[in-house]
């Protein structure tokens, strides 16, 4: 079979690999499309604390399950599939608590794992994978796990109704939060980011206003436009200047979330986390649960691949596809077998 491979930084090749061997618990499947992720660009650019080189990507999967280990299992050949790619141990502390997320052991399909799938088939445990609905097409589908980080942080967040949230950054997870809130009833939402056109796809998207992030003054500006302070705050870069921003545009007593993945440590204003009593929370991944609500988001016709993506390429064309996601003029970028 062919595989994809980032071998080296910047360097994504199409490779001959042998098809993995079956085990018992898991399901053969063939890749249908796949999205290009921040992390998968990050990773590619040597610059993902987590996903050392070389590695094979592709955690964004829609595919068909075209054999299955054990017949007992809750996945037929014919179904049609999406990856929920966190494979956890199922027995630490956190997996027994209901953080599988955050595993104590946690491996990754597409990130770091042995397995991706930028590939034309791929195996997987079985329970690591949702059946597709029928009125859910291959390219909305392929938009559930990405919004499923969100809809996650969003959970984290606490009860945002009505509320007044600020978003830091414009790409695809920034707009994407964006439509997570929107469905758990945010009252005013303000975002930023610091390029002219990703500020205009925020506008269209539905944000109340859009501040240039690169503005000294961005944060005061931010809560201007709010007409109040950030009840919470979700940084979907995770950056020092972003962090910095982030805690001046909280609330006493508000909340930052860290959606973006931190590419090297940042400092942050302890003093002020202190006596303002700010919450600085982390937000990993996703549970099923998360992935229930991103289904329900697509389904309403809130999050479409219409919107949403925005180049296709083909299996062999993966290191253009690459190259287009790290311009950062793309909001989603997907690869088709």
């Amino acid at each position: 079979m062919k595989r994809v491979t980032v071998s080296a930084v910047d360097t994504v090749e199409v490779v001959s690999a042998v098809a993995p061997p079956l085990r018992p618990d898991e399901a053969r499947v063939r890749t249908i499309v796949v999205g290009i992720c921040g992390s998968d660009v990050h990773a590619c650019h040597g610059r993902h604390p987590f996903v050392p080189l070389p590695y094979n990507p592709g955690h964004e999967v829609v595919g068909e399950v075209i054999e299955v280990g054990r017949h007992d299992l809750d996945i037929r050949v014919g179904d049609r599939v999406i990856v929920e790619p966190t494979l956890p141990c199922w027995d630490c502390k956190m997996c027994r608590t209901g953080r599988s997320n955050i595993c104590e052991k946690l491996q990754f399909f597409g990130c770091g794992y042995e397995q991706g799938g930028l590939a034309e088939e791929f195996t997987v445990p079985a329970n690591r994978l949702h059946r597709v609905a029928d009125e859910i097409a291959d390219l909305d589908a392929v938009l559930i796990e990405p919004l499923a980080t969100p809809v996650h942080a969003v959970r984290l967040a606490g009860d945002v109704r009505d509320k007044a949230v600020a978003i830091i950054g414009s790409g695809t997870i920034g707009l994407l939060t964006l439509k997570a809130l929107r469905h758990a009833g945010a009252r005013r939402v303000v975002m930023t980011d610091v390029l002219a056109q990703k500020r205009d796809v925020a506008l269209a998207f539905g944000a109340d206003v859009v501040i240039d992030g690169a503005r000294p003054d961005a944060a005061d500006a931010v809560r201007t436009a709010l007409g109040e302070s950030a009840d919470a705050v979700f940084d979907c870069v995770a950056v020092q200047a972003t962090v910095d921003q982030a805690t001046v545009m909280a609330s006493k007593g508000g909340t930052v979330i860290i959606v973006g993945v931190a590419a090297k440590p940042v400092s942050v204003p302890l003093p002020q986390i202190q006596d303002l009593q700010l919450r600085l929370q982390g937000a990993a991944t996703y549970l099923s649960e998360d992935y229930d609500v991103a289904v329900e988001i697509i389904r309403s016709g809130a999050v479409s691949a219409a919107e949403f993506v925005t180049s296709r390429f083909e299996f062999d064309d993966a290191a253009d596809a690459f190259a287009a996601a790290a311009r950062g003029t793309e909001v989603k970028v997907i690869v088709t077998t």
